[in-house]
């Protein structure tokens, strides 16, 4: 696997384009703004095919997606179904960094994906997930904006549930291993174990 991360726009909301040599598949994840940029990482992998894959549907993570999309001829994003409301409504904007883009592409539910385990993740959004990669040699979690490097994502918005959120760190991502390496939605990357030690909401 090739991994490269794209910090982005206003919030630089990490984007992470996932190269898989041996399929010949891109995994764009959060496509956040700064399409261009997107774009010509994208088209330096010599990918067969490209699929657009979101954490949850904060438009700080999507804004992008429609002119990615659009460029390299990718029909549809996938999100959870909880969160496809809040992908297509119009109050889904951050002004004046974010508005809600008229050419979102068709977002559909995840479809059969044998690169990657697909974790739900309820709590910083009803629909949030992660992404977890092995190809038998490495492996890593995408974690949205669902963990951070010592702290976790925010539940004071709009479909936000501190409780679903502390119950899906601790139950679905806690028991990964410990050196297990986790890039976020925003910031550095961390690891499982440096968490479980260092996270001050976790402990």
């Amino acid at each position: 696997m090739i991994l490269k991360q794209l910090p982005l726009g206003a919030f630089a909301t990490n984007c992470f384009l996932v190269f898989m040599p041996e399929t010949e598949e891109l995994f764009i994840i959060d496509p956040a703004s700064e399409a261009e940029k997107i774009v010509a990482e994208a088209k330096k992998f010599p990918f067969k095919k490209a699929r657009i894959l979101l954490t949850h549907a904060h438009i700080d993570h999507i804004h992008a997606a429609g002119t990615v999309a659009a460029s390299l001829n990718i029909p549809y994003a996938e999100l959870a179904p909880a969160d496809h409301l809040m992908y297509n409504s119009p109050l889904n904007a951050i002004p004046p960094y974010f508005d809600h883009p008229d050419d979102l592409p068709e977002v559909r539910d995840f479809s059969t994906i044998t690169s990657c385990t697909v974790i739900g993740l309820p709590g910083h959004t009803p629909g949030g997930s992660g992404f977890l990669f092995n190809d038998g040699k490495e492996k890593f979690l995408i974690s949205g904006d669902t963990l951070f490097c010592t702290s976790i994502g925010r539940t004071d918005l709009p479909g936000g549930d501190y409780a679903a959120l502390i119950d899906s760190i601790t139950g679905k991502l806690l028991t990964l291993p410990d050196d297990l390496t986790v890039y976020p939605g925003h910031g550095e990357e961390t690891s499982i174990g440096f968490e479980k030690k260092h996270n001050p909401y976790l402990n």
